[in-house]
């Protein structure tokens, strides 16, 4: 490398990086453009840009969730290619699970033919504009220890087949079929979520929470974040909405993390489901429906299921009262304990929001009829 590859670098990012304005990204594109040299160097400097957003708390799936909310298709590959290269040892399973679907969208995505020099520079440029200025986020603490390393295979076992379940629920056009599986599916969480506790209790393991972050996308983000609040209530989870950068940080235990992640996603597909249904309905009719019936129908939805998740966490209670499992309810209040104050640690300083723009009545009560026949169930009595 000659001795002028760091300083063409370097006075590009001068030029480009601490500036908003296109003349200012169009001289460092150019600067880079014509210096072929520095291709080597402007990767290395991406993977420390990479490097410090994780001392910053960020993990991979959050630098690509913000990537492709700010910026387009063409920086979240140049920045997945990066954090792959950067990521020589995962830090925790959530990480390397991370890296490992990074990895697969890359070998499945086809990749466009590289564009000219100023324009390869400019999307760079774009990027670690981005990067540079990602602000310092709650970092998300890997917990002391797990049940049982020898768990893991039975574990991951377990999710693919809830996963699964999960798929064809959604999948199917039959709500009969669909209720059988996605009530199985609840119920092996249910059993995983006990086991993993009653297990951590009589081993003694040094069991902790944890927590993911999980994207909440525009639009209606307020009613999905309220969505999966309930969704985290209800499985011994609290969880925290960041509205400014698109995600939320849920915080328990890490079968319940699982579930929660699991659940969440399959009742947003539904609820997306059956908004575009009752959209088509209300169509045909020759009403035509606008944003504010969708926010209302998403918000009435997430409210509903809320209570219904509600009914579900205090028929759990019950049933484990009727089991005679004596050392289950005090081993998952200790945990309740755990998660709240594992919670207040991490966000000292938060404030409730309140849902605007719920005005449509037509979308609020098709909202919430949806949400009764979603295929949610209250978790099975215990053994």
């Amino acid at each position: 490398m000659s001795s002028s590859t760091p300083s063409t670098v370097a006075r590009a990012f001068e030029a480009a990086l601490y500036a908003d304005t296109d003349t200012s990204l169009d001289t460092g594109a150019s600067l880079l453009a014509a210096a072929p040299a520095s291709d080597a160097e402007l990767t290395r400097r991406g993977e420390e840009f990479v490097a410090a957003a994780w001392r910053r708390g960020w993990q991979p799936a959050d630098v690509v969730r913000i990537v492709r909310r700010e910026l387009d298709d063409v920086h979240v590959r140049l920045v997945s290619a990066l954090i792959l290269s950067e990521n020589r040892t995962p830090r925790g399973p959530r990480w390397a699970t991370q890296l490992e679907e990074l990895a697969a969208a890359a070998d499945v995505g086809a990749q466009p033919p590289r564009p000219d020099r100023f324009t390869h520079a400019t999307t760079v440029l774009e990027l670690y504009r981005l990067l540079l200025r990602l602000p310092s986020i709650e970092p998300l603490e890997i917990p002391a220890s797990t049940p049982g390393a020898a768990s893991s295979a039975h574990d991951s076992r377990m999710l693919t087949r809830i996963r699964a379940l999960l798929a064809k629920a959604e999948a199917t056009g039959f709500p009969e079929e669909a209720e059988a599986l996605s009530a199985k599916a609840q119920e092996l969480m249910a059993r995983h979520s006990i086991d993993e506790a009653l297990l951590a209790a009589r081993t003694h393991a040094k069991d902790a929470p944890g927590a993911c972050r999980i994207g909440v996308e525009p639009p209606y983000e307020t009613a999905k974040a309220v969505l999966l609040d309930a969704v985290a209530g209800a499985n011994r989870c609290r969880a925290v909405w960041n509205e400014s950068l698109g995600f939320s940080t849920v915080v328990g235990f890490e079968p319940d993390l699982e579930a929660v992640e699991l659940l969440y996603t399959s009742l947003l597909v539904q609820a997306t489901a059956a908004m575009t249904k009752a959209e088509a309905a209300q169509r045909a009719g020759g009403r035509k429906r606008t944003k504010t019936f969708r926010q209302s129908f998403l918000a009435a939805y997430a409210h509903r299921i809320g209570d219904r998740l509600a009914t579900a966490a205090e028929g759990q209670v019950a049933s484990a009262e009727g089991a005679g499992e004596g050392e289950l309810l005090p081993v998952l209040v200790a945990r309740d304990v755990a998660v709240t104050d594992h919670m207040e640690r991490m966000f000292p300083d938060t404030v409730t929001t309140r849902l605007r723009g719920v005005s449509d009545a037509a979308g609020w009560e098709q909202g919430a009829a949806a949400a009764d026949r979603a295929q949610v169930r209250a978790r099975p009595p215990l053994r």
